[in-house]
């Protein structure tokens, strides 16, 4: 594969783990996971990680992965280049397994006292890739390894923080983010 398409194959297989945590946020508001529950003193997760933003964001990220699969046979064309399609177990796990990863960062930033919305550089822009890679690997085990080989791998932990710095920093200029991160 060549670099770009190596890029171009990576984001794109992607899509389905960048967008859940977006749309979680949209869907806004519902019941906390952790249902107001505190474990020494600081909350266990926050106010944040909703029952709804979960589900919102794995069925937009699941959603998104079939429309992904149905729009690549024409997308490669106009690109050149072949894109990853996604059968439903590998879309639902790479959607699912961001949130995931989105929680358990929330729940670390508890751990060490962080407030809701504080930065923690490195965890805060890859919770949710290290989510959505391992669930994806549970869920699709073999269309994994076909389009995460180490090359595509190498270009997510990369691509990704460059893009969330970019992305959150747009999102705060436009007033729809409370901190650029």
């Amino acid at each position: 594969m060549e670099t770009v398409d190596t890029v171009v194959w990576a984001l794109w297989a992607m899509l389905p783990a960048y967008v859940p945590n977006n749309a979680a946020v949209l869907a806004g508001g519902g019941r906390p996971i952790d249902g107001g529950r505190t474990w020494g003193g600081r909350r266990v997760l926050g106010d944040g990680k909703t029952w709804r933003g979960t589900l919102v964001g794995t069925a937009v990220g699941t959603v998104l992965a079939l429309g992904l699969t149905q729009a690549a046979p024409a997308v490669s064309a106009v690109l050149g280049a072949d894109l990853p399609t996604f059968p439903f177990r590998a879309g639902l796990g790479l959607a699912f397994g961001a949130m995931l990863g989105d929680i358990g960062a929330s729940f670390l930033k508890r751990r060490t006292g962080r407030e809701r919305g504080a930065a923690f550089p490195g965890l805060d822009q890859l919770d949710f890739v290290v989510g959505a890679l391992l669930c994806a690997l549970v869920a699709a085990p073999s269309w994994f390894t076909a389009t995460f080989p180490l090359p595509v791998l190498a270009v997510v932990v990369v691509a990704t923080p460059v893009l969330h710095v970019v992305t959150n920093g747009i999102a705060y200029l436009l007033g729809l983010k409370n901190e650029p991160w």
